[in-house]
């Protein structure tokens, strides 16, 4: 059989989703009493946001859910990615819950099953209450704790009707964004000094999803942002700085989950996590499904020897690009060699959801029709990609488009639109765009063709 890269064959069962975030589109910020998050203090520090904005209204979905329902029913999706904000359900990252935010994420979940969507919610997607950030965050083990409770209350309030969850969005980014250089909330620059926020988050995972399982779980999860790295240079000095960004973006985050392990960290002269009795088993035991996030390869290189990180990330040679510019090339293939990199690395791989994927344009502020054919085909790609690595046996299971609306695209601001839905920001209309149509045709094919090879056997 001749494998046809526009239009791919997807195994009978195989899922399609789209993605959205909490903080990017819901607007209404301390609506039903909703608390601070570390998203909130960091867009009031001076130049955080490029283009000052402050996500309100974003999308305005807070106010107005059922837009976005009849949005992603009108895709046929099977699943509909969103988030719960922490510091809505406990503004004070304590106590026993927001009633009136509960009460909103209930009707919310109940839109979307009432449109045949099932719903995915995340538990964390970066969201932090300001509280516990000021009590020490993801460097303090304490914040496993909160992070569970938190889960318990959420899954008390929606667990008779949620049986899929992620836990956490992209641990990676927010330990390596977040926490080593400060381009994200909560905006610090501890470089190597960040590392134990990496174990915290794995461990709150952990404890999470003892607490939605003990309440009726089905799949629990987490998703992570995973990158291809190459170095630059066939050399041992870049193969050597691609291997180290590749344990510190990828293998730091995965290899606890599926081997049970860190890497060894100190044979790279960087310190050990701080792994207590138990932890690891905790963590290795604690996956149905493991959630890749990827939009773009890595190349490095070697950096200067007196410098502080050992390695520059450097642009892909050859490779188009997104509206972020060269620090996202897109390369479709690197989607199926990291995938099948992964299944080699651990054979006993549990089923894999693209968590997101997804790439950001130039497009109008005002449209009426937009004809995003740069986004389909960076879609397209994508898809064939993962097609490409079922046919070699990794088991994917879901795919995600990053997102189903034009949002507030944290330190980016309005700047960057990855919708397949256009949002004018001043109005809150939205305005599907070619990409949103061709998606939708995409997966009503991908199914046909599925139930008609199931039915030639």
């Amino acid at each position: 059989m001749t494998f046809d890269p526009v239009h791919p064959r997807m195994p009978a069962g195989f899922r399609w989703s789209a993605a959205t975030s909490a903080f990017q589109i819901e607007g209404s910020r301390q609506a039903d009493g909703g608390g601070r998050s570390i998203w909130d203090d960091f867009l009031e520090t001076p130049d955080a946001i490029v283009d000052g904005s402050t996500a309100d209204p974003a999308c305005d979905s807070y106010r107005h859910p059922g837009v976005d329902v009849a949005l992603a029913a009108g895709l046929g999706l099977d699943r509909y990615r969103f988030s719960i904000p922490w510091a809505r359900v406990q503004p004070d990252g304590a106590g026993r819950g927001n009633v009136a935010a509960l009460d909103h994420y209930s009707g919310f979940v109940d839109r979307l099953l009432d449109a045949g969507v099932t719903p995915f919610p995340t538990l964390f997607h970066w969201e932090m209450p300001s509280s516990v950030e000021a009590a020490g965050g993801w460097l303090s083990r304490d914040t496993v704790h909160h992070f569970a409770d938190y889960a318990e209350i959420v899954a008390d309030r929606l667990g008779d009707r949620v049986a899929h969850w992620y836990t956490l969005n992209e641990p990676a980014m927010m330990t390596l964004q977040g926490y080593a250089v400060g381009a994200l909330a909560p905006g610090k620059q501890l470089l190597f000094d960040a590392l134990p926020t990496v174990h915290h988050q794995l461990l709150a995972h952990a404890r999470a999803a003892e607490a939605l399982r003990d309440r009726g779980a089905a799949q629990v999860g987490l998703v992570n942002n995973h990158t291809w790295v190459m170095p630059l240079r066939d050399t041992a000095d870049d193969h050597q700085a691609a291997a180290l960004y590749d344990v510190l973006h990828n293998r730091l985050f995965s290899e606890p989950l599926l081997a049970g392990r860190y890497p060894d960290l100190e044979a790279l002269g960087l310190p050990p996590m701080p792994v207590q009795d138990g932890d690891l088993a905790a963590i290795a035991g604690s996956i149905d499904f493991y959630g890749i996030n990827f939009y773009n390869p890595t190349t490095v290189t070697a950096a200067d020897p007196v410098g502080p990180i050992p390695f520059d990330i450097v642009p892909t040679p050859g490779a188009p690009v997104t509206g972020f510019g060269p620090e996202w090339p897109i390369v479709p293939s690197a989607l199926r060699d990291l995938l099948i990199d992964l299944h080699a690395r651990h054979p006993e791989l549990p089923p894999v959801i693209i968590g997101e994927n997804g790439a950001s344009f130039p497009e109008p502020e005002r449209a009426g029709r937009v004809e995003d054919t740069a986004r389909i085909d960076y879609l397209t790609g994508h898809i064939a990609a993962v097609a490409e690595a079922i046919e070699a046996g990794v088991p994917v299971e879901e795919y995600t488009v990053w997102s189903l609306l034009d949002n507030w695209e944290w330190a980016d601001g309005y700047t960057q639109r990855f919708g397949l839905v256009h949002v004018d920001f001043e109005t809150g209309e939205r305005t599907p765009k070619a990409s949103y149509d061709w998606y939708r045709e995409h997966i009503a094919s991908s199914r046909a063709t599925a139930a008609g090879s199931e039915q030639g056997r």
